[in-house]
Parts: C-alpha cells; sequence; structure tokens
C-alpha cells in the first residue's frame, strides 16, 4: 500500500474514524510501521495522540514521524488484544517493546510406553504420556534427568535402542535402569513401581514416595530379602539428600512469579516457574525498551507478548504475582486485565498484594530481577569500554558500531562450516549470525573454504540485494596471512565496483603455543601486527570475538557431522523412498550388504525395478 508523503492531517482521519475496538498501525515517511496499538475505542484512543498537550516525550517524539495510520475493527477488545500482538511479532515496530522469545518450552515426559521411559520433550505434545513441566531451558531438563537416573531405575534411551537389545546395556551395569528391554531381569510390576514413584517426585511429592520406599525395605527385609532392601534404603537415603538441599519448596502448586528492575535504558523481567510445589527455575528477559517508555507499559507488554506467544506451546499457571511496585495500572480491572483473561481463554490470578510464601516468591524473583540488571549493565559497560580501546588501538577515527568474525571448521576436511559472527557496542548481535555449509572444494582447502564464505556473504551487498546483511566496520579473519589474503583478494576491486567503503582487514592469528594472550592482530594490506599487552581490553574484545566465532563454526561443524552419521546413504539416491530403503535393508542385512550386492541381487528386492537397481548399484560405487 503507498504511504502518502504530505503532512499527516489528524483532525480529518479522526473525523471519519469509528468507536469501535480495534488495532491501529502507525507509519513513518520511509513506510514503516514505527508503532501497533489497540483500542476499545479507536477514535478517543487515537485521538489522545493528537491533544494540545501531550505529556509524554516518547508520544511528542512518535507523532512527529507519524504520515499515515491504518485501522483494524475487531469485534471485542480481546480480539484487538490478539490481533495487536501479532503485529507486534510481524512488524517489530520500533516504538513498541519488544520481547524476543520465539523459543518454545522444554518438559520431562513420561511415556505411557509398555515400559515407559522418562524422555526431553521440546515442542508440540504428539506423544502420549504425562509432561511435566515447563521448566526455564534444556539445562534444567537434563539435570533434572541426570537426577531421576540415579534415583529411579527407569529406562531414558530411545525406542529404537529399546527394541534392539538382547542383552542389558551399560545403565543397568550402573544400577540406573532395570533392563525391562531384556527378559527375565525385572517383572512389569517392579518397573511400573519405579515408575510410579518417579511420576510422584516430578509432581513434588518427595515425602510421599519415601513413605512408600520405607514401607517397602521394611517388607522386603521382614521376608529377609536383604539386597533388595538394602536397595529400598540406597533410594531412600539418595531422596533425603535431595530433600535436604532443596530449599525452595511450598505448597504453591502453579504459578509465575515476576520480577522487574530497570535502569540505565536496560530494563529486566525475571519470571519464577513454580509448578507442584517447588521452584523449577527461572529466566531473565531484556526487552527492548524505547525511551521513555513507562514501566507499567513494559509490563504489560511482557505480559502480552509472553503469555500471547502462539509460536511458542505454554502451560498457563493458574497465578501470576507481579511485582510490587508498578503493577497497579496493569492490574486496573476496567483496562488491560478483563481483556488479558478473555484473550487467553481462561482464568487467570494476576496480583501483586500478597503475603507468606507468596511474598518470599515475590521478593526471590526481585532480588533476582535486580541482579539480573546488574549483570547486564555491567556487560554493557564493559563492551562500552573495550569497543572504544579498540577504536583508540586502531586510531579508527570514528565509533566502531559493527564488527564480524569468520571461522572455519571441519574434521579431515570433511562437512566444512564457515561462521560469521556479528558484535555491536551491547556485544554479540546474535539474530545476525549466519553459517555457510561449504561445498565445491578441495576437502581441507581452508583458504577456498574461506573466500566461498566471503563471497556469500558478501556478495548480496555488492549486487545491493534488499535483504543484504549492512556492512561492518571492523571484518576479523580467524587465522594467519593466508586466510586473511583470501578477505583482501575479494575487497581489492571493492570500492571501484560497490559504493560502499570496505571493512578494515584484521587477521586474528594465534601464538605459537596457542594460548590466550599471545594472539597476533596482522593489518590487511602492510600486514604490519598490532601490539596489545595480554590484558589490554582490546585484545579481550577480540578475544571474545573470536572465541564466539569459533564455537559457533565447531558447533555448526559437529550439528552437520552428527547429521551425516544419522542418514543413510539410500537417502541420496532418487526413487528411493522410507520403505523401499527399509525393504532394502532388510532383505539385504544391512547398509553395507546393499552397497557389495549385485544388480542381480538388488532387482531381487520387492519393489525394485532392474533400472533403479542399476542406479543403486552405480550410485555406491561413484562414490
Amino acid at each position: 500500500m503507498k504511504k502518502s508523503r504530505e503532512p499527516f492531517n489528524a483532525k480529518q482521519f479522526l473525523r471519519s474514524l469509528t468507536h469501535q475496538p480495534g488495532v491501529y498501525r502507525m507509519y513513518d515517511a520511509s513506510g514503516d510501521i514505527i508503532y501497533v496499538g489497540k483500542a476499545k475505542d479507536l477514535r478517543k484512543r487515537v485521538g489522545s495522540y493528537f491533544r494540545a498537550q501531550v505529556d509524554s516525550p516518547k508520544t511528542q517524539t512518535l507523532v512527529k514521524q507519524i504520515v499515515d495510520i491504518d485501522v483494524t475493527v475487531t469485534n471485542t477488545e480481546a480480539e484487538a488484544l490478539i490481533l495487536e500482538n501479532n503485529f507486534i511479532k510481524k512488524y517489530r515496530p520500533r516504538y513498541n517493546v519488544l520481547l524476543r522469545d520465539d523459543k518454545s518450552y522444554p518438559y520431562i515426559l513420561v511415556s505411557e510406553h509398555q515400559h515407559p521411559r522418562l524422555a526431553f520433550h521440546r515442542g508440540t505434545r504428539r506423544e502420549k504420556g504425562r509432561y511435566f513441566g515447563p521448566f526455564p531451558n534444556g539445562v534444567a531438563v537434563r539435570n533434572s534427568l541426570r537426577l531421576m537416573q540415579k534415583l529411579f531405575p527407569v529406562r531414558q534411551c530411545d525406542d529404537s535402542y529399546y527394541r534392539a537389545r538382547s542383552r542389558p546395556c551399560l545403565q543397568y551395569q550402573l544400577k540406573r535402569c532395570l533392563a525391562p528391554c531384556v527378559e527375565g531381569y525385572c517383572t512389569d510390576t517392579e518397573y511400573r513401581e519405579q515408575v510410579e514413584l518417579a511420576t510422584q517426585f516430578l509432581q513434588g511429592k518427595n515425602q510421599q514416595v519415601i513413605d512408600r520406599l520405607v514401607i517397602k525395605m521394611e517388607s522386603a527385609s521382614s521376608e529377609l530379602e536383604f539386597e533388595r532392601a538394602a536397595g529400598y534404603r540406597d533410594q531412600i537415603g539418595a531422596l533425603r539428600q535431595i530433600q535436604e538441599r532443596n530449599a525452595v519448596t511450598g505448597n504453591q502448586q502453579e504459578l509465575d512469579v515476576i520480577g522487574y528492575a530497570r535502569q540505565g535504558g536496560i530494563a529486566a523481567v525475571h519470571l519464577l516457574f513454580i509448578r507442584d510445589g517447588s521452584v523449577q527455575g527461572s529466566r531473565s528477559y531484556f526487552p527492548k525498551v524505547p525511551a521513555n517508555t513507562e514501566d507499567s507499559e513494559v509490563l504489560l507488554a511482557f505480559l502480552l507478548q509472553f503469555y500471547l506467544n502462539d509460536q511458542v506451546e505454554r502451560r498457563l499457571p493458574k497465578e501470576i504475582i507481579l511485582p510490587e511496585q508498578n503493577a497497579a495500572t496493569v492490574l486496573d480491572p476496567n483496562q488491560e486485565l478483563a481483556a488479558l483473561e478473555q484473550a487467553l481463554a481462561q482464568q487467570i490470578r494476576m496480583t501483586h498484594s500478597v503475603r507468606g510464601e507468596r511474598r518470599q516468591y515475590q521478593v526471590l524473583a526481585q532480588k533476582n530481577a535486580l541482579n539480573a540488571l546488574e549483570s547486564k549493565s555491567h556487560q554493557a559497560s564493559t563492551m562500552m569500554m573495550r569497543t572504544q580501546a579498540l577504536e583508540q588501538v586502531l586510531d579508527f577515527g570514528r565509533p566502531i558500531t559493527r564488527m564480524e568474525c569468520f571461522d572455519i571448521s571441519h574434521t579431515m576436511g570433511q562437512e566444512t562450516v564457515a561462521s560469521c559472527v556479528v558484535f555491536d557496542q551491547q556485544g554479540p548481535k546474535k539474530s545476525d549470525y549466519r553459517r555457510y555449509n561449504i561445498k565445491g572444494i578441495t576437502p581441507g582447502d581452508d583458504y577456498a573454504a574461506m573466500a566461498q564464505a566471503l563471497r556469500r556473504r558478501f556478495d548480496p551487498v555488492k549486487n545491493a540485494r534488499i535483504d543484504a546483511a549492512p556492512m561492518p566496520d571492523i571484518l576479523f579473519i580467524d587465522g594467519g596471512k593466508g586466510q586473511l589474503s583470501q578477505a583482501e583478494n575479494y575487497f581489492a576491486d571493492w570500492s571501484s565496483e560497490v559504493d560502499k567503503a570496505a571493512p578494515l582487514l584484521i587477521g586474528v592469528a594465534k601464538g605459537e603455543s596457542r594460548k590466550p594472550g599471545l594472539e597476533t592482530l596482522i593489518l590487511a594490506g602492510s600486514h604490519a601486527t598490532v601490539p596489545l599487552s595480554a590484558d589490554a581490553p582490546a585484545l579481550h574484545l577480540v578475544q571474545h570475538i573470536r572465541d564466539e566465532s569459533h564455537r559457533f563454526a565447531i558447533t555448526g561443524h559437529r550439528q552437520r557431522r552428527a547429521k551425516v552419521r544419522r542418514t543413510s546413504r539410500l537417502e541420496d539416491i532418487p526413487g528411493i523412498g522410507a520403505k523401499r530403503r527399509q525393504k532394502l535393508l532388510q532383505n539385504l542385512g544391512g547398509l553395507q550388504q546393499v552397497k557389495q550386492a549385485s544388480i542381480d541381487q538388488l532387482a531381487a528386492v520387492p519393489g525394485v525395478s532392474r533400472e533403479l537397481a542399476e542406479t543403486i548399484y552405480h550410485a555406491f560405487r561413484d562414490e
């Protein structure tokens, strides 16, 4: 839609604007959406921006940039709330508070198999079973599963591994699994007993689990089965140790507790997850907050975007405890609360005035928010100091706003991956990170890999593509003069072909012993080195960027290598689907036998024609 370039006529626009509920979108001169809002009465709400006296500096700045406004009418205020949230996620307007959180939360799954398994789960709940969570991150789930493995001998292996066993695995030897996969090692009743205990433990019923184990221990002892009684005794002892270490438990079954702190342009929202009577974890968020935004608006935006995020599957709590300060506006039943509850299609109690156990959780969340804010502020100030130090060392002459670093990772030349990480004055800008799977080069040729990665990153800029990423001020190349020369060759004719300045190229060579602090910075062109002491802030910044590039590259390489190991060569042959692949493997006895089979042997497999057999035969011999 073409936007007007003339000054916005607010009076004329408001004259025809409806009083119905809906969503409004404000545009600037370039046609970008700069703000999205919802209203119970569109004319009243939009009209409030154009009053003679507007107190908020943020609103004053916003109104000066408005060139056009679009509205979408809805049936109810709740519908407007949902539509506003969708527009904010889609357009990311710079004057809205933005919560960057699109990851689903992990759960622990107790499956419904004959012999149930404990498993990590993230995403849509397709598998039948009981889900416990959400946990704040994958590390919390894996730590919990590791603990559960020590407490309850319930299998955590994949179904394919479980079905293929002919004898117990190492977990049985370590007494961390009852080996239900092999007959004769445990009865279904014994295994189901441990699954029930594990389920109760996940529900927070620690004492009930201990009580049941005490009864079983005494029963086994009275029957003179001392070995079994000793096993129960060890289980009880481990559970009691866990119970003593866990100081954050209570009777609150399901609630989220929010802490909030803000200082120096940075806002921190800390969320405690209380499920089944205990804190299952916590997580800090740092939403992007436009200048001069009220704290109540930040909190409200967090609630809307966090709990109305349809891209993330969340189990909503029965109660949300907000921070004691700045919560009155958010909790005004005549404004947002009723619409939010209606939009969520369920009754969620929201409060900030609490006592007893809830008050303790509220204080804990607030402490964590303050701590997260302090850490973030320190990180930001440290990053700013290091960037300024690098500007001085390089005599850059202007502020450094964007830095990129390239690195190459492979194993013996196989599955080569190049990484590109991006840093600005606030630190890593992970949304701009990129990986490039390198193909068509001699295995192990790092120079060719670097040249290909540079072309794929900067050719879009050279060709003036709309989706091209911004040019960096400095481009670091992880390596010595050889890798740096690839970047020099690429940018040699840059000024004559592109109407943009080439970045400053710097090679980061490791010292002889490859120890941190002995790195050498090599400037492009002259190949002069930049002397930096091991404790120089500028060198610490370069090390941080280089290490992040290396981490990102090697992670991508390992993922690609693992994918290749899981993938059958048959999948790459045209005409071989899942069923034919399975028939080939079953009839011939495995992949090695398929590779060694003749054309006649391949053609004898049901569903494989002579022509397809020849294709398979030659595919393996052309490798």
